[in-house]
């Protein structure tokens, strides 16, 4: 029931990374929930595997690169039909969002 409300409060996010961010465009509420799966499945495997190559690299950044990692996870899932990135700095942005919404919902769950 957990995960089923963590990809909720996500495709959340990315409803509200697309409204608030130009550059990332959703289709509507399926798209932005197939979205929020995808990025979940990317960032179990892909995230997890590009967080262990690059650990030296966050331990010398405190961390931060871990931020462009988050970036090109959401701009990797721009292969969904129906959702749209145009450049890295939206993907760093939306990323950025989607972390904050997740943050605030987790906390409200909790």
């Amino acid at each position: 029931m957990k995960v089923i409300l963590k990809i909720l409060i996500s495709t959340l996010g990315v409803l509200v990374a697309s409204q608030i961010i130009p550059g990332i465009v959703v289709a509507g509420f399926g798209t932005a929930l197939l979205v929020a799966i995808v990025l979940a499945l990317l960032n179990v495997t892909l995230g997890f595997l590009l967080k262990v190559l690059t650990l030296p690299l966050n331990i010398v950044t405190f961390g931060l690169f871990s931020l462009v990692i988050n970036a090109l996870m959401f701009w990797a899932a721009s292969f969904v039909k129906g959702f749209s990135v145009t450049g890295f700095l939206a993907a760093f942005l939306g990323a950025l969002v989607v972390t904050v919404v997740s943050m605030i919902g987790k906390k409200l769950l909790d």
